[in-house]
């Protein structure tokens, strides 16, 4: 029973690590606004996090990207966030984390953000689609990952959206590199030659056109370790809650 219990706080301590330390490390600048659903989460106007508009009023972003306290703001149609005069903030109405959410392991790592207001659907500002049922991404798909997040694992954040291809792995393999830290059902795993640091948490892991996951965490000692590939929360567990949430709350 001790033994259990060191291993599951060491775990724990290494999942709070990872997702404080979860940029886009060996990745190149987005072409501007080619991803108009990407969002950057702020607090006190600094960068903090990555989201995604999933409706004209609604972001999908990471639990952990709110402590439950700080005031968050939503920048959207951004591609250079050094022109912060020209930034479009909106104030967050209704901040929903996952009701299941655990801070200790980053299990249901997944929040809603309602804005104040809609915003203006345009060439900047875009939605991504959401899986259309449960069914798993296939192994070795081909995706991409985005964000204003560190350059490198000690870096300094990015002013430009930055973006990198990686592929999934089976979940075999994402166990085996996270043991008990990963679940099958609730999240997918991917690395390339490029991947997420700390600031891109929240962001969507893109496949074709769809977001099937959101950036949840990584290794704490090196961004984008192929010891530890990336870890996301797969959004297609997570549909039902999504659509009751989208429909009822006004």
């Amino acid at each position: 029973m001790l033994i259990v219990h060191a291993l599951f706080l060491t775990n724990s301590t290494l999942l709070l690590s990872a997702h404080v330390n979860v940029g886009i490390v060996n990745g190149r600048e987005a072409k501007p606004h080619s991803r108009p659903y990407m969002v950057s989460i702020q607090i006190s106007g600094q960068h903090d996090c990555g989201g995604f508009l999933i409706s004209d009023q609604w972001v999908l972003t990471a639990a952990h990207c709110w402590n439950g306290y700080a005031i968050l703001t939503v920048v959207v149609g951004a591609h250079d966030l050094s022109n912060s005069k020209i930034l479009d903030r909106i104030r967050v109405k209704f901040y929903i984390p996952h009701p299941g959410y655990i801070i200790s392991s980053l299990r249901n790592d997944i929040m809603l953000l309602m804005l104040y207001k809609k915003v203006r659907l345009n060439n900047n500002v875009g939605l991504i689609s959401l899986p259309k049922d449960s069914k798993d991404v296939n192994v070795d798909t081909l995706c991409s990952v985005a964000g204003w997040g560190r350059l490198w694992t000690n870096g300094s954040l990015s002013d430009r959206l930055m973006e990198a291809y990686v592929t999934t792995l089976n979940h075999v393999h994402c166990q085996r590199k996270w043991g008990p830290s990963y679940t099958a059902l609730q999240m997918i795993c991917a690395y390339g030659g490029g991947g997420s640091c700390k600031g891109d948490s929240g962001g969507p892991l893109v496949c074709g056109k769809t977001a099937v996951g959101v950036t949840s965490f990584g290794d704490s000692d090196l961004c984008n370790s192929p010891e530890h590939p990336n870890v996301y929360t797969k959004i297609s567990a997570y549909l039902p809650w999504i659509h009751h949430i989208l429909r009822n709350v006004k």
